[in-house]
């Protein structure tokens, strides 16, 4: 798919996927190498969409251009354009402009974090959960840094609920469908592989 546009190089397997060392829901990392940023990027909606994406979306956070994608299985894909510096975004600024972009950012970091979880990478975890109080729980009035994912997810779900009280709108909840089963899932996940080609 992205090795046929014009403007890409090479698409490259990278991450735990490569080497091996990938659980089940680790997600499916893709270096890609491009002539014209500007192009693909432009291009990249349009390209991946006969895929029915439930999330696609730029990384705020990524030191590099990062662009996410979530597909049913849940799958999470995230293509890394490693020549493309980024400066990661500040904090999210709350807003019935932004709700729903906050909503696709969390759970595509929740879907992350249950793969650093079933690796029993406890100290990233903890770190993650710090740092996702700064950027987006902490915005959103969550005042408490959650201890684990399940308590991530209760005051996400209960500040976006007042949210879309307040803003009269409704986030779809497709995404949270597919990722809640895993942070429930403690002993064993429902992974349901999906056959992706990049």
């Amino acid at each position: 798919m992205l090795r046929a546009h014009p403007a890409v190089r090479g698409v490259e397997l990278v991450g735990s996927r490569a080497r091996g060392t990938a659980v089940r829901s680790s997600d499916w990392d893709f270096a890609v190498a491009v002539d014209d940023f500007g192009e693909v990027s432009a291009d990249l909606p349009g390209l991946v969409a006969p895929f029915d994406p439930v999330a696609a979306q730029w990384d705020p956070l990524g030191s590099c251009a990062s662009y996410l994608l979530v597909f049913a299985g849940p799958v999470k894909v995230d293509l890394l354009f490693r020549d493309v510096p980024r400066r990661p975004a500040g904090p999210w600024r709350i807003g019935p402009d932004t709700l729903s972009a906050v909503d696709a950012h969390f759970w595509d970091w929740i879907l992350w974090l249950v793969s650093k979880r079933q690796r029993g990478m406890d100290d990233r975890l903890r770190g993650e959960l710090l740092t996702m109080s700064g950027q987006l729980l902490g915005p959103l009035g969550v005042q408490v840094v959650p201890r684990s994912l399940e308590e991530a997810v209760t005051g996400y779900v209960r500040a976006r609920g007042r949210l879309e009280t307040r803003y009269g709108q409704r986030v779809p909840r497709r995404l949270e469908t597919e990722v809640l089963p895993l942070v429930r899932a403690r002993d064993g996940d429902h992974y349901r592989p999906s056959g992706l080609r990049f």
